[in-house]
Order: C-alpha cells, then structure tokens, then sequence
C-alpha cells in the first residue's frame, strides 16, 4: 500500500518551503546518483517528463540511446534534516525509464522488484535487515581524508575512549529524523569503526534504506570534520568492515521460516533457503564482495566468514541462525560487505533462495565447531568448501551460475563484469610499496 501520494508529496514541498528536490538514482555499482530540481519542476517530474543522458552513467547506455527518463517513487519522498530552513532539500527516489516507456534492465532497483515479483508470485514477502559497519577517519590539513583513527576504543566501548560516540548519536537521530526506526548503535571491534543497526523492512524500501543511510553517516561525519569509509577493509591487521544481511520470508502474515515442531524451530522452507544461498554463494560473491578490497576482509581471523557452511549456534560459517524464533527468525548472510549495491545483493540472495525451495534442496548438516579451527582435511571431510579468493575468481564464478546471471539480467552482466575485470587487471598491475619494501634493496 502507498505511503504517499503525487499530491501528498506536492502538499508537502510547499508546507515546508522546499526549494529544491534531488532526483536520485544508484548506477549498478551502487553509486548513489542525483539531478536536482526546483520546486516549480516538481509537478513534470512527478508527471514523470524528467529526462537525463544515460550516456553519461557508467554501465548504463551507449551514447546513441541516451535518453532515459527518471519516474519518482512517491513513497521515498523525505526532507533533508541536515538543509536549513529556509530553502530546504528533500529527495524522491526514481525508478529509470527507456525512451519508449519500458523500465530500464540496467536499473538495479528493477532488478529487486522483478525477483520480489517472482517470490510474490510464489506467495512470500522477502524482508531484510542489514547491519552496516562503518570506518571514522581524521581528515588532513587539506581535507582529504586519511587512515588515522579517532579513537583507540573497541567492541561496546563508549565515551570517553569512544570519541566518536558524538557523532554517532547525531547519526542516528539524523536517521530517525527522515523515518528510520533505530534499534542499537555502538562502537565495533577495530578502532574507528562503527555500527548502527535499523528495523528490518521489505527488501526494496530496504535497499532504499540503505542509501540513504550512507549519505546521512558521510554527510553527519563531515559536520564533525571527519570521514565516514564503507570501504570494506582499509587498514592491515584489524576488522574490517562487513554488512550482514538478515532474511526472512513471510507467508499468509507469518514467519515461513519458523516451525515450533522442529529441534532447531526452523521450517522445510528455511532449510530449503538456505541450501539455495549455499549453491550459489559463490557466483553471488562478485555481487555481495563487489571491489578488490571486499577480499582483504574475507581472509580467516578476522571475524568475516569465508568458509561455505551454516549453523546455529556459531558465527563462524558463512551463514547464522540468530537465537530468536517465531516472527524473528531470519537467515543471516555474513559474509556481504557495505561496498555492494544493496538493490542487487538482495536481487542475487533471494533468487537463490526461491531456487532452493522450488527444487527443495537441502544443506549440509549444521556445523556447531570454530571453521577457522579445523584444518584443510576436516573441512574437506565435512564438505565445506571455501568463498572465491579474490576478485577475478569471483567474476569467473558469477560466469559460471546461470540463476544468478538471469537475475541480474544480460545488460548489468555484461557492464559489471567488464569493469570489474578491468579493475581487477588495474589493480594486480600495479606495483605497491609492500613490494618496494621487501624487494627493492634485496634485489
């Protein structure tokens, strides 16, 4: 049901003096894209005449087919909190069309809505809840930002060890301000680094959610002269930074993944979910671990899960079953970090999900020891196999899974892939100063 309509939103803009409205968009790499408005424009985009040069969106269309139009979605309307009165800012989130009036493939919130589609058809509501972990940095005298940490805290630490803790607060009422229900925020395992958690929701206005939220933390850490990094790992030897992504499937308006009969309180559904995550993890991976750094995270010891299993009771496998049952059971999905597109993660992860329960597969048995205490030949005797290593690997695997491939569509394939096989070839060319430092003199 629709939270707002084109006159609410029209209503609004002009109760609350909005001068200027940001179209927004996010291309398939999970970059969050905008054209702004005034509000004497607002009436044709919501009349859906906004047009842009696709052309000019990597991934998006050649140069001869560039014009595309942006269709706001009502619900998404907000106002900025951090964009003083007078001449306030909101936002309207957009869906893109072709010329022709046909939803653009190469949009990824088409690509969710056409997969919620499929479960929809299926009977189910897919819900999601991300945990998104995030680095405070010190800027330089240039306002560049750096590696420099401003604090020395750990895990729950607070004020004063947690310096951050300031701004984190401002965070989340920011958040809470522009419609998020907030339900923990706290500093995390490695100095600077941060997690602020919200209600789960359905997938799409969760994928929302989380632009959303990443704009808000950058633009709340700039107000305290810091930067806030999702990049997935950016110092050696600590945490990095990951973006659990919690499941649920709703059927009739209860959980279908609870069974009060069973001994794990987990329904055929459930085990069927997640055997279907575990077939396609790996050509999911280039998708949920999208850049070369998501694979200096996902390395043993560092709390991030690389090895292909599932349990219960440890958070050690790539997939957990957290302690709550009934209409909190959830599937969480550890190994996702916060540099992929949300839209297309939640795309890939429910695709293989539905897979699992249309050809009612079943998982290897729950593993309830520390993987990352076994070694090489118990794991292999267990079955347990391992996440790509790097990227390359990961792109050869997403090749290879012809369900993820048809449900990120043929457009998204062929642009994502390419450029990330560019970005692998940039990056393994390269000479870096490790290599200066351990060679240059000895040889």
């Amino acid at each position: 049901m629709s939270k707002y309509t084109t006159e609410d939103v029209k209503k609004m803009v002009k109760e609350n003096d909005v001068r200027f409205i940001r179209l927004q968009f996010t291309d398939i790499f999970g970059m969050l894209k905008n054209v702004s408005i005034t509000a004497s424009q607002l009436e044709k985009a919501l009349d859906n005449e906004c047009m842009f040069d696709g052309s000019s969106i990597e991934g998006f269309v050649r140069i001869e087919e560039s014009d595309m139009y942006l269709r706001p979605d009502p619900d998404t309307f907000v106002i900025y909190p951090w964009r003083p009165a007078p001449g306030r800012v909101a936002r309207l989130i957009c869906d893109i069309y072709n010329a022709d009036g046909t939803p653009f493939e190469g949009d990824p919130r088409y690509v969710l809505r056409k997969t919620i589609k499929e479960a929809e058809e299926m009977g189910y509501t897919f819900n999601v809840g991300p945990e998104c972990e995030f680095f405070l940095f010190h800027k330089d005298e240039k306002g560049y930002p750096t590696t420099v940490t401003h604090d020395n805290a750990g895990y729950f630490d607070l004020g004063p060890v947690d310096l951050g803790e300031d701004a984190r607060r401002d965070m989340c009422l920011t958040l809470e301000a522009m419609g998020f229900e907030i339900e923990a925020s706290h500093h995390e395992v490695a100095p600077g680094q941060h997690e602020i958690d919200f209600k789960y929701g359905d997938a799409l206005t969760t994928a929302d959610n989380i632009m959303t939220f990443k704009l808000a933390v950058k633009t709340i850490a700039q107000k305290y002269g810091l930067h806030a990094t999702f990049m997935p790992k950016p110092i050696f030897g600590v945490c990095g930074s990951g973006m659990h992504i919690n499941q649920s499937l709703s059927r009739d308006g209860k959980n279908a993944f609870y069974d009060p009969d069973n001994e794990l309180g987990l329904s055929g559904t459930a085990y069927q979910y997640i055997a279907g995550i575990m077939k396609h993890i790996k050509g999911m991976t280039a998708i949920t671990n999208p850049v070369v750094n998501s694979y200096k995270r996902l390395v043993p010891g560092y709390e991030a899960p690389v090895y292909i299993a599932w349990s219960a009771k440890n958070r050690s496998p790539l997939i957990r079953i957290p302690a709550a049952r009934g209409a909190s059971t959830r599937v969480e999905m550890r190994n996702p970090d916060p540099a992929c597109n949300p839209y297309l993660a939640f795309a890939v992860s429910l695709a293989a999900g539905l897979d699992g329960i249309k050809n009612n597969l079943q998982p290897l048995a729950s593993v309830e020891k520390n993987i990352f205490e076994m070694d090489e030949d118990m794991r292999k005797a267990a079955g347990i196999e391992s996440l790509p290593e790097n990227l390359c690997q990961a792109i050869k695997e997403l090749q290879k899974d012809e369900l993820v491939k048809n449900a990120l569509g043929s457009h998204i394939l062929e642009r994502y892939t390419g450029a990330k096989l560019i970005e692998w070839d940039e990056y393994r060319t390269q000479v870096y100063e490790w290599e200066i430092n351990q060679y240059l003199a000895k040889y």
